[in-house]
């Protein structure tokens, strides 16, 4: 089942956090408990895509809770350590450039999702999924378009995920601190862009993304070159 929102949700104003977690009520009625899915990382040149799966109390107080992209580092950090501490329980998945090669972008989220349902201490009777629907997933599930800007268990895990993917690159940076992945997250800026023609993909850069396989076409010697 996929739920398509009428419109784009409001995402300003004081009320936007009880509205998401308006959102998920009739949910909880209906299912008692549930996780909510999402991913970060579909877009990037370089690096992991990560998944996170969160069960939220029934009760739970999460100031300025938001989709993860209309909020700013800081803002995510704090939202993300309240959420740590008022989880039920959080699961995270982590599929590596390799495998997005191998399967594509769209699979590796999906993996990455199974396996952050995995990682849950308690198993949902519900599953709310940013999107469509996992497939090989929990057999009660709803995906909700846009669903990290509708619905507050949506909205937590892609907060986890945010920042679960941003440590990593962080991470990253430490090793390959030429290409800037602490400032960009492996996006695909100027500045990457320029590193990346400069010294060439690294072992995360994700080979079958458009400039990552143009730079490595444009490094083969020319007598391998197809005609």
């Amino acid at each position: 089942m996929v739920v398509r929102p009428d419109r784009s949700p409001s995402s300003t104003g004081t009320g936007h956090s009880a509205r998401l977690f308006n959102f998920d009520q009739p949910f909880l009625l209906k299912y008692g408990c549930m996780a909510g899915v999402d991913e970060a990382g579909r877009g990037p040149l370089a690096g992991p895509v990560v998944a996170a799966a969160v069960i939220l109390p029934d009760s739970c107080e999460l100031p300025g809770l938001n989709d993860s992209k209309k909020l700013s580092a800081p803002q995510r950090e704090t939202l993300e350590a309240l959420i740590r501490r008022s989880a039920r329980a959080i699961g995270v998945g982590i599929v590596e450039a390799g495998v997005i090669d191998r399967i594509n972008i769209r699979q590796a989220s999906f993996k990455a999702m199974r396996q952050a349902l995995r990682q849950l201490l308690i198993t949902p009777d519900h599953v709310l999924v940013d999107g469509f629907s996992i497939p090989g997933g929990p057999a009660s599930q709803t995906g909700i378009i846009r669903g990290d800007g509708l619905s507050a268990h949506i909205a937590a895990a892609s907060i986890i995920a945010k920042v679960t993917r941003d440590a990593i690159m962080v991470t990253w940076d430490r090793r390959f601190p030429a290409y800037g992945f602490r400032r960009h997250k492996g996006y695909g800026t100027s500045e990457h862009l320029a590193a990346l023609k400069r010294f060439g993909p690294s072992p995360i850069h994700r080979r079958s993304y458009a400039p990552v396989r143009i730079c490595l076409r444009a490094e083969e010697p020319a007598s391998s070159k197809t005609p």
